[in-house]
């Protein structure tokens, strides 16, 4: 339970935060020449992107329409994975909070606007201009799969105390002949 209201204060606050810096920078960086933070990496300049990553389908309402659909679909698959397959994966949880955060504080421009208003410009790395919700979204994601890789006992490849805790496990199931032809 307590996990479940981290994992929810973690995902507003960091939807609020989305919203918000996307709020400073449409009032802000709108109109304006772009803002050098460190040069030849991360520049500050404000777009309004009407597709999703590189502005890709942004011509095209009808693949728009089903991918606000289908991001409605994962928002809810997020939600349920939180509640079920990560309910007892702490790590887990606060990484599909993150994602969530992402993915929802996107939607709420896409519902909202039309668009999503994009603000930090690393193209000069190749990644072209996003917001914190993409940064959400991605950190979100690499981190899950590390989780789902690694940490944790139920992880395809358990590292550290895990692996102990696995490897105990397994030969507790042995010796009671637990898990063997349905037993």
């Amino acid at each position: 339970m307590i996990v479940a209201l981290i994992g929810g204060l973690v995902m507003f606050v960091l939807l609020a935060l989305d919203l918000i810096l996307k709020l400073l920078a449409a009032c802000f960086l709108k109109n304006q020449a772009d803002v050098t933070i460190i040069p030849n990496f991360i520049k500050l300049g404000y777009t309004e992107n009407t597709g999703i990553a590189f502005g890709m389908f942004g011509n095209t309402p009808a693949a728009m329409t089903v991918i606000t659909i289908l991001t409605v679909v994962m928002i809810g698959a997020i939600a349920a994975l939180f509640f079920t397959v990560f309910k007892k994966n702490t790590a887990g949880r606060i990484c599909l909070a993150v994602i969530e955060a992402g993915a929802i504080g996107n939607l709420v421009d896409r519902l909202c606007l039309g668009y999503v208003r994009d603000f930090v410009d690393v193209s000069s790395i190749g990644f072209g201009v996003c917001n914190f919700a993409d940064f959400y979204i991605t950190f979100g994601a690499v981190a899950l799969l590390i989780v789902i890789l690694f940490v944790g006992k139920e992880a395809i490849i358990p590292l550290g105390k895990y692996r102990k805790q696995a490897k105990e496990e397994e030969n507790k199931e042995a010796s009671t002949g637990e898990g063997q032809n349905g037993t």
